[in-house]
């Protein structure tokens, strides 16, 4: 059987240009869906595109701010005139932040909120009428075990994590109608440049300690691979998901269940 096959489909990545989104980006071009990644770093979105190219795979890059409801709009309209359609689109831009409450600047946490917040729902308005026409489409949403669980010094991004999270099960029930699915995936610690960069500079000299003690987190032993999200990613968007809505999937190595 040849199964969770994406022939014909027209998909967007958000923060498709590194780390998860680059994963599953490089996922669904090879499963054959057009793939449009949607990337602010332009370093990072034409590295990601060559690859796919290389691979003789289709897809395109677009520099997009998504706390930018003009860009975002723009873009999507781009995207749809040039396609013709937009069937699938993948929230995974977003930003993270250390910091309790007392300790989360105003400042931080307005940034937080416009990227992982703010950029999901302009995202999400972007492509909803043109779903609607289609009377179909597939948007899945990256949120996080912080959507479910208390995590230390993640207040800011907490908060974001779990407004993905509700305007997951909102845009699920208020779209029924149209055959529009919409889930989120809820990634616990998942090994990507991002993390090592996140490491480096907020435990400089104590690397190698703070990996291990990340690790170690997650009762299997180990973060999980981009690829690992991805593979969930490209099910909950094929075909054979088609029964599925409504729905947070934690990917997280055991997390939240067997951490007590």
């Amino acid at each position: 059987m040849n199964l969770f096959r994406l022939d014909g489909k027209v998909a967007v990545i958000t923060g498709g240009g590194s780390g998860i989104g680059q994963a599953i980006s490089q996922c669904f071009a090879a499963q054959g869906a057009f793939v449009n990644i949607i990337e602010l770093n332009e370093t990072a979105g034409t590295e990601t595109l060559a690859n796919i190219l290389q691979d003789g795979y289709k897809a395109a890059y677009h520099k997009c701010n998504v706390a930018s409801q003009t860009d975002v709009k723009a873009v999507m309209q781009q995207i749809i005139s040039g396609q013709g359609r937009i069937d699938i689109l993948v929230n995974c831009a977003g930003i993270a932040h250390i910091g309790k409450l007392d300790t989360t600047a105003e400042e931080d946490f307005d940034r937080v909120y416009q990227v992982n917040v703010k950029g999901t729902y302009n995202c999400m308005l972007a492509v909803i009428e043109q779903m609607k026409q289609q009377d179909s489409g597939v948007i899945l949403n990256v949120a996080s075990i912080a959507s479910s669980v208390g995590i230390p010094d993640r207040f800011a991004y907490s908060m974001s994590k779990g407004a993905v999270l509700t305007m997951t099960l909102s845009v699920a029930k208020d779209y029924l109608p149209y055959h529009i699915r919409c889930n989120c995936i809820s990634p616990a610690r998942v090994h990507t440049p991002f993390v090592d960069g996140f490491i480096s500079k907020n435990y400089p000299g104590k690397e190698a300690e703070m990996f291990e003690k990340l690790s170690k987190t997650q009762p299997i032993g180990r973060m999980a691979k981009p690829t690992e999200i991805a593979y969930q990613a490209l099910y909950l968007c094929s075909d054979e998901a088609g029964f599925i809505t409504g729905c947070d999937y934690p990917i997280d190595g055991g997390f939240i269940r067997l951490n007590n």
